[in-house]
């Protein structure tokens, strides 16, 4: 029997034997059947769908985010309402990588859609801030698996040298989702109701469901292992501390409670039991020998600030746009298209270049740096900045994300060898994801704190708690007395200042992990990685 085999019958199990069909599996798995351009544009249709809905969802809640949390009341509890959502992904984002590794990818995957429409149905049923946190956590388990199923699957049907030939397919998808996500969820939140914006998602799940289980046609593998529950828990105990710290800390308690001390310690030594459990595990949800590879450790790194801008970009400037530069909900879908088309356009760019070229370093390091720089500018926004001018900020934040974020999976999946795309795929997914809970809740934090204390200063204590804590929608400003108005416009602009500022901050360490990154030969067939060449 070969060294390879041997270690993929390490992988299965060490005291059942093999049978032939699972060796044939086993087979199938490191040498894969070349499929023909048909068939990978059969799957990709599936999986366009499955993508379309994870891409719209955050997209066109953004736009209906201030009316709904007017409507439901409480402006402090604004960055849970994606927090809660970001943080059960990322929880669940390596358990689903996982179980697709183990038991197949089509039927994981399909489970993760069903999981994701009926937290969509709770959602839009939603009655208070609470219940909503609550549904949008049961949506975000379900978001969990589509980005990871998806981007596992591409990687499993597609080398990473002639992923760039299918770019054009999910060129298709992007224009969809980051134009059409913010616009229908301002259009649904204007004319009918904000409760639109998440029952928008079932027809849509339900087509892709369809569309999934007659066109993709993938190998039934079920090997027999057990899921690490024991490292998902402490995974799950380490991110809610963590993110907990950061939203609680300075608001609801003082740096120095014991909550918040508590929090702290208890996020540090659920990340030490994490890691010694997944050193021992023999299936590991997070296989610590992953990072061996400065690539794929600097990816991942990067991979993580991408999040952390990303969420927070998303989040804060409909806040500003409909607030302070008194857009509608539908207007303001209409101001975020600089920076979704210059996500775009650099994204099929970036796709480009690398099928031409194999590079991929110069776009990282690139794109890192307008990152940094388009935030930056994000955080001069005043009261009078007009529209024209945020948005050329906007153009500037889209063109440093469009080039980061395939870019940095395509280097993660080039890291590793295909037994484990799935781990890969699921890290990658995981610490974005942690990136964007992180960010939205530590920039909700200072937002809400600057914000607060802005009121607070020209209201008095008690009538900035009431602008705070009441219900208030952007449609409700213009009935306020101009003093409490003009005070919570300046609130929310000195608020989405400092947001952008730290975040900008945090940006410049982007800068670093592109320049870690060296530069390597891209894989034309599933083969192992490559050694570094001269960039």
């Amino acid at each position: 029997m070969t060294e390879t085999t041997g270690r993929h019958r390490a992988a299965v199990s060490t005291t059942t034997p093999i049978t032939q069909g699972e060796q044939a599996v086993l087979d199938t798995l490191e040498e894969p059947r070349q499929r023909t351009p048909r068939e990978i544009y059969t799957i990709m249709g599936g999986l366009m769908l499955a993508m379309l809905l994870a891409m719209l969802d955050n997209l066109i809640v953004g736009t209906a985010m201030p009316t709904i949390v007017g409507e439901l009341g409480g402006l402090a509890h604004l960055s849970w309402v994606v927090t809660a959502y970001a943080l059960a992904t990322a929880v669940a984002t390596p358990i689903w990588a996982k179980l697709g590794d183990l038991w197949g990818r089509k039927g994981v995957f399909m489970a993760s859609i069903v999981i994701f429409l009926i937290g969509s149905a709770m959602s839009g049923l939603a009655q208070n801030m609470g219940e909503l946190i609550g549904f949008r956590a049961i949506q975000g388990i379900g978001a969990g698996g589509l980005m990871v199923g998806a981007m596992a699957i591409i990687g499993d049907i597609v080398p990473p040298r002639d992923r760039g030939r299918y770019q054009g397919l999910m060129a298709a998808v992007m224009p969809i989702a980051f134009i059409g996500g913010p616009l229908l969820g301002g259009f649904l939140t204007d004319n009918l109701s904000w409760r639109w914006a998440f029952y928008i998602n079932i027809p849509l799940g339900i087509l892709a469901l369809v569309v999934i289980w007659f066109t993709m046609k993938l190998p039934a593998v079920r090997r027999q292992a057990k899921i690490d529950w024991r490292g998902a828990g402490l995974l799950a105990v380490a991110i809610s501390s963590l993110t907990l710290f950061t939203s609680w800390g300075g608001t609801e308690y003082a740096w120095a409670s014991w909550q918040i001390v508590g929090l702290g310690v208890l996020a540090v030594v659920a990340t030490v039991l994490f890691i010694r459990s997944q050193r021992t595990v023999a299936e590991p949800i997070l296989p610590l020998g992953l990072f061996r590879s400065r690539n794929f450790t600097a990816a991942i790194a990067l991979t993580f600030l991408t999040g952390f801008a990303l969420f927070g970009a998303v989040t804060f400037l409909p806040q500003y746009q409909q607030i302070v530069q008194g857009a509608s909900a539908t207007s303001s879908g209409l101001l975020l298209l600089p920076l979704m088309g210059g996500m775009l356009v650099t994204s099929l760019l970036g796709g480009q270049l690398v099928t031409r070229t194999g590079r991929f370093r110069v776009l990282l390091i690139v794109g890192s740096f307008f990152m940094a720089a388009g935030l930056g500018l994000l955080s001069t926004m005043g009261l009078g900045t007009t529209q024209l001018t945020s948005g050329l900020f906007m153009v500037v934040l889209g063109i440093g994300m469009g080039f980061l974020m395939q870019t940095t999976m395509l280097v993660v999946q080039n890291s590793v060898g295909r037994k484990d795309m799935g781990a890969a795929s699921g890290a990658a997914t995981l610490f974005r994801t942690i990136g964007g809970s992180l960010g939205v809740s530590l920039l909700g934090t200072l937002y809400t704190a600057r914000l607060t204390s802005s009121l607070t200063d020209r209201l008095g204590a008690t009538g900035g708690g009431q602008v705070t804590g009441g219900q208030l929608t952007p449609a409700m400003l213009s009935q306020l007395p101009a003093p409490v108005r003009e005070a919570f416009q300046a609130a929310v602009t000195s608020g989405v200042q400092t947001a952008f500022l730290w975040a900008a901050v945090v940006a410049v360490v982007a800068i670093v992990a592109a320049f870690v990154i060296q530069q390597v030969a891209l894989r034309s067939a599933a083969d192992t990685p490559k050694e570094p060449v001269a960039a």
